[in-house]
């Protein structure tokens, strides 16, 4: 449990990222963008079911969380990752595993008086 108010913001902050990562479509478009870098919206689009104006949707509730950020390059938009943001998300669930494991280390260590 945090103690802090930073840590309280922090987690504030990881929480609307886990969030906007709780919809298929976004976390394929978190994964392509993982696996290729940096892609336009026409690019991002291929092979997904919906249009690139749904696509844009997902994007700007993930640009509003914090997990990517849009860049202008001449008429083109870029979808990029924002790594800081993920790496924070990614610590707060280090931190939640870690507290997991120790609250299951106790508890085997009860049921095995």
């Amino acid at each position: 449990m945090p103690h802090s108010a930073k840590a309280k913001a922090e987690l504030a902050g990881s929480a609307s990222i886990f969030a906007a990562l709780g919809d298929e479509t976004r976390l394929g478009l978190v994964s392509r963008l993982s696996n290729h870098g940096p892609m336009s919206i026409t690019k991002l689009s291929i092979g997904f079911a919906i249009t690139r104006q749904a696509i844009t949707k997902h994007l700007r509730v993930m640009e509003s969380a914090g997990p990517c950020c849009a860049t202008p390059q001449g008429r083109e938009i870029v979808w990029e990752l924002e790594q800081k943001r993920l790496a924070d998300a990614r610590r707060h669930l280090q931190t939640i595993s870690t507290q997991w494991d120790q609250t299951l280390g106790r508890l085997k260590k009860f049921v095995e008086r």
